[in-house]
């Protein structure tokens, strides 16, 4: 099954469900591609900090290749677009400079949201 983890919350605590998560599914056989949306990307530069607590499941989440994207209009309005490029995410833009999850569900997602 493939399925898009979209993030929208910007609280550590909800950020770990969804990479725990992700991992879990791909460990499981599943295709999961976590998209980070809302206030969610303003956890983009700290996750990369050695001493941040989510450092090392981003990592293996990242490596994973795992993440999708994350979105254009809300990286830009939240100033974590150049800490995006940095990572070398890709952004996602196909609806208003946001990720479409229709587009998500027309390539046989399900989508979950968090």
């Amino acid at each position: 099954m493939k399925f898009a983890l979209f993030v929208f919350n910007g609280d550590p605590m909800c950020f770990i469900h969804v990479l725990l998560n992700a991992l879990d599914m791909k460990a499981k056989g599943h295709a999961p591609s976590v998209i980070i949306e809302g206030a969610a990307v303003k956890l983009i530069p700290d996750l990369v900090k050695e001493d941040h607590p989510l450092n090392k499941l981003w990592g293996k989440v990242k490596d994973a290749g795992l993440v999708d994207g994350v979105c254009r209009a809300c990286s830009n309005k939240l100033g974590t677009l150049q800490a995006a490029k940095d990572q070398g995410l890709t952004l996602l833009d196909d609806m208003s400079g946001h990720p479409s999850l229709s587009g998500y569900q027309e390539q046989g997602y399900e989508i979950i949201t968090f």
